[in-house]
């Protein structure tokens, strides 16, 4: 290693999604089941709003904790779902940016942090970088939020317990009952708990349950990445009590600064879009594929999000993912979200013809 390298980068690796993306560079014409981003474009009146605050000029740094209209409009719709008396909220560079300033205000080496296993690749190796430790909750078969499990886990050396509802890469998605318990158990033991919501609008069953709703504490991260498919744009939100709302910002001053402003703008007119068409369709992508691969492989249906998170017919999940890759299908093996290699996830967020495509080359896998 270069002598100038600094240690804490060695407790981690580079993405394995980066890994598969290269190991499918050759393929010509790949049937992609792979991105985690929305298939649709952002919406055109975002697109108009943005491109006006660029021609008006509008493209200084913004304020730190972001554009006062965004954050009114985001204030005034938080308050209304939570009415806590202690509640600020804050523009992040992201919602990975506000996942960052998150473990740096709150994580001190030394300290453990629960999640479940699976998990979003990024929460390990963002702990590392603090010098935190992950305590993973092994949440096979069913990925289901075990409070129970929660609690048991919690030590002494406990900061954090960190929930991902509609998760990926699972999708499952939390009830309303389990959140409770959660959002109970860790004002029991004076816990912080932090929510990443960056899913919130992609529930298909049901209304979106929140943990804030039972723990006024409650850190929430979330975002337009995902919703408006903005995920270029860099605009997430964090809200929750305003200690931990300063100390994050006073982070973000030393390091994204803000926000991209423009994005900022184009965010702001996003609030008032309607997205039910496109949750719909979503719906309809995660029915079709969750019907059409039933009866040839093993998954929890997916409740949110655009994800399904099976098992591997084979007994390791990154070779059915390379035996994939050689059918020109490209997925994402599941070690790369867990320390175990059984399973593989697949991104629904793509043209139907694609899913059709996809679905026929997995159904083909499983006879094999």
């Amino acid at each position: 290693m270069h002598p100038w390298i600094a240690d804490r980068t060695t407790t981690f690796d580079a993405s394995g999604i980066r890994r598969v993306f290269d190991l499918a560079a050759k393929l010509k014409d790949p049937i992609n089941l792979s991105i985690g981003q929305p298939d649709f474009d952002v919406p055109t009146e975002v697109q108009d709003a943005a491109i006006e605050a660029i021609r008006s000029g509008k493209n200084a740094y913004s304020p730190t904790q972001g554009i006062a209209p965004l954050r009114a409009a985001l204030k005034a719709e938080i308050a209304a779902k939570y009415p806590h008396e202690d509640r600020d909220v804050f523009v992040s560079s992201g919602t990975s940016g506000g996942l960052m300033l998150a473990m740096m205000a709150m994580v001190n080496p030394g300290d453990e942090v629960i999640y479940l296993d699976p998990y979003f690749v990024m929460y390990p190796a963002l702990l590392k970088m603090c010098g935190g430790v992950p305590v993973p909750i092994d949440s096979y078969p069913d990925f289901q939020l075990d409070p129970d499990k929660i609690e048991t886990a919690i030590t002494p050396r406990t900061k954090m317990i960190l929930v991902n509802s509609p998760g990926n890469p699972t999708g499952v998605t939390a009830t309303e009952e389990q959140l409770e318990a959660v959002a109970k158990i860790a004002a029991k033991h004076n816990i912080a708990l932090l929510s990443d919501e960056i899913y919130s609008q992609f529930c298909y069953d049901g209304p979106y349950a929140s943990p804030a709703k039972h723990n006024d504490q409650t850190i929430v991260i979330d975002g337009f990445s995902k919703s408006h498919a903005m995920t270029g744009w860099r605009v997430g939100y964090v809200h929750g009590p305003s200690e931990i709302i300063a100390t994050m910002l006073k982070i973000q001053q030393y390091s994204f600064v803000c926000s991209p402003q423009p994005a900022q703008w184009g965010a702001l007119r996003a609030m008032e879009v309607n997205l039910s068409g496109h949750i719909d369709d979503y719906r309809q992508k995660r029915d079709l594929i969750a019907g059409e691969l039933a009866d040839y492989y093993e998954f929890t249906r997916p409740g949110g999000a655009f994800y399904l998170f099976a098992k591997a017919p084979i007994d390791s999940g990154e070779r059915f993912v390379e035996q994939a890759i050689e059918k020109g299908l490209l997925i994402i093996p599941g070690k790369i979200f867990s320390d175990k290699d059984s399973h593989f996830r697949i991104s629904f967020a793509a043209p139907n013809e694609t899913l059709h495509k996809g679905i026929e080359v997995l159904k083909q896998l499983a006879k094999s």
